[in-house]
């Protein structure tokens, strides 16, 4: 078998996959190889979209903070070395009855960590954002360091950069193999064979095909993305419209504010079942799920045509506990980043660094938590997989 040769070899250029080439391209005397099934930013992967929620302030608690502040100095660094917008610091804002779990818990982030922010009340909310339809007792949390991300511009701009640094990139590549040996790792695409010193699977959700150890752990998840035309676009503009998270009864939505001019991105996700395959998950909202999520929308945001101008479907690799999973192969060869669970794309700079951390056998801050043992050993005190939606 003629193999072609690389010191590390990234399998899969999406969020993660590209984050880690950027960061590995930077290394000296290192050759980089990354391979990716679909072409150059494409519509397929978790992070496709035009926009993601950046936001420091976050109710799943403290255990991201860190990442996300790490990742925000590498959000910046992106766009320097980039020379293009990728984060806009606009703010993002949470809206809920006062006492609302999530709520809570987020503030107690922003207060432990000493975060900027602003507390409102219902009838700050009501004057500072008229956008928002506001119910008595509604309080909001303004998080000054959250906005939104430009998610295929951050894509392109990492993988552009890491090819500028040296990296070699092939796409519309499936790899169909990867098999450890005693000289180093083989990587079988459709393309031919390589021999790679590391590898560095970030292959979304597609980890279960290659991984198969990862089965019992990941589910797919479907994530919907809808966007709305107000009567009068500009109020939603990002200077006037932080991106946000609404949580009224039973109902959450959130969104980020008009990118494009004329429609602002509003999202809920229908009652989706979990997938074991991309292969299984919808590549649409129903007619009936669409109108349902315009009614919703309309009776928390004024001035708005209930009617979405766009709709897609997308899925994330979740986990029990929705942490993700950064894991290195007993040998080291072999670093897996995966499951991020519906909210990793704020993080993924911190991701990516990781991952080139680990294939270089620095030191690392890498949470235990994130191993795969770690997590086998909590689903096993589950006793069963219980998902956990956006």
């Amino acid at each position: 078998m003629d193999l072609q040769k690389t010191d590390v070899l990234v399998i899969g250029a999406g969020a993660v996959g590209a984050m880690a080439l950027w960061q590995l391209s930077k290394r000296e005397g290192v050759s980089v190889v990354g391979i990716e099934q679909y072409g150059r930013v494409h519509s397929h992967g978790s992070y496709a979209g035009e926009s993601r929620v950046f936001r420091t302030a976050v109710h799943e608690g403290g255990t991201y903070v860190r990442m996300i502040q790490r990742s925000r100095d590498l959000w910046r660094e992106l766009e320097r070395e980039s020379g293009r917008d990728i984060y806009y610091e606009v703010g993002a804002l949470s809206i809920a009855p006062e006492g609302f779990p999530d709520l809570v818990t987020a503030l107690g982030t922003v207060r432990e960590f000493d975060l900027p922010h602003r507390v409102l009340s219902d009838s700050e909310l009501r004057k500072e954002y008229p956008q928002h339809l506001i119910q008595d007792g509604d309080i909001g949390l303004f998080d000054e360091h959250g906005g939104g991300l430009r998610p295929e511009v951050a894509i392109m701009s990492a993988l552009d950069i890491a090819e500028k640094n040296g990296a070699k990139l092939f796409f519309n590549t499936p790899v169909i193999g990867v098999e450890e040996h005693p000289g180093g790792v083989v990587v079988r695409t459709t393309q031919g064979s390589w021999l790679a010193g590391k590898v560095v699977v970030a292959s979304g959700s597609w980890s279960t095909r290659l991984s198969p150890e990862l089965n019992e752990l990941l589910r797919l998840q479907v994530l919907g993305l809808t966007w709305f035309m107000p009567r009068d676009p500009a109020a939603f503009a990002p200077d006037r419209f932080p991106a946000f998270l609404r949580d009224q009864g039973p109902v959450h939505f959130f969104g980020a504010p008009s990118f494009d001019g004329y429609a602002f991105k509003a999202c809920t996700n229908p009652e989706w079942p979990v997938f074991r395959d991309v292969a299984e998950v919808p590549t649409s909202h129903t007619r009936e799920e669409l109108i349902k999520i315009g009614q919703r929308a309309a009776e928390l945001f004024d001035g708005i045509n209930p009617e979405p101008v766009r709709q897609s479907v997308h899925h994330c690799a979740y986990t029990p506990d929705r942490l993700p999973v950064v894991d290195q192969s007993t040998s080291g060869r072999i670093v897996t980043v995966t499951g991020l669970s519906g909210h990793g794309f704020k993080f993924i700079p911190q991701l990516g660094e990781w991952a080139a951390q680990l294939v270089a056998g620095d030191d690392t801050t890498v949470d235990p938590r994130f191993a795969l043992p770690a997590h086998m050993q909590r689903l096993a005190q589950l006793g069963a997989y219980t998902g956990g939606g956006h």
